[in-house]
């Protein structure tokens, strides 16, 4: 978890700060609510890759949007567990765009519509072509329950790579975000879609921002040159 620099940086190293600033640059630029989604023939047209965010209920999606962003209010951010409903779109100068996706779990609202954006949210991962990755989300103050490794194992069948993230790690005390991660770890590692590298962070503290940052513009279209 350290970020302290190498003494003597390899090649993947510099690879990885490359990145990192390249990143940094592409959330700089204007980052742009698109549509709300409700089904699938609605979805814009499959012209750039996506990388999608997922996670429980309450997870803090939206707020990592946000952070990861700069802009407080581009997604919608609610104590109220399962306030987004819609697959939200963002476009990311024309380079690759974030999809927000509702949380699964428990949510204040009516079996009918849990099922309508629930099974939206399945249909989604399971066939979205530009889809590059999903940013799976575990609070880590709860690590990863029953209805996670269910998407997990949705995620392995289809073939659809996926990357845990562990969000509010500023809440947990010291020593347990080791053990966290640890744990984590250990529960996909032999999951034939899960990325092995897991990041942690806090969008309060701004913890792993510049790394989701990096991942994300490694998958975008055309590079980014650094001035």
């Amino acid at each position: 978890m350290s970020n302290r620099i190498p003494d003597h940086p390899t090649e993947e190293d510099a690879r990885q700060a490359e990145l990192v600033e390249q990143g940094r640059m592409l959330f700089a630029r204007p980052v742009e609510f698109m549509l709300s989604v409700v089904n699938m023939q609605s979805l814009p047209a499959p012209d750039l890759p996506e990388v999608c965010f997922a996670g429980r209920s309450n997870v803090g999606k939206s707020s990592l949007i946000n952070a990861l962003t700069g802009q407080n209010k581009l997604a919608r951010a609610s104590n109220t567990p399962g306030r987004t409903r819609e697959l939200n779109y963002f476009n990311l100068s024309d380079r690759i765009r974030i999809v927000d996706l509702p949380g699964y779990g428990y949510a204040r609202a009516s079996k009918t519509d849990i099922e309508k954006w629930s099974k939206l949210t399945r249909q989604f991962l399971r066939g979205r072509a530009p889809l590059r990755r999903v940013f799976l989300l575990i609070d880590s103050r709860r690590g990863i329950k029953d209805p996670d490794i269910e998407v997990m194992g949705m995620l392995d069948t289809v073939a659809v790579p996926y990357q845990i993230v562990l969000t509010k790690i500023d809440k947990l005390k010291k020593g347990e975000p080791e053990k966290v991660l640890e744990n984590t770890k250990i529960i996909i590692a032999r999951r034939p879609a899960a990325h092995p590298n897991v990041i942690v962070t806090s969008s309060e503290k701004r913890t792993g921002l510049a790394e989701i940052r990096a991942e994300i513009v490694s998958m975008a279209d055309k590079e980014i040159p650094i001035d």
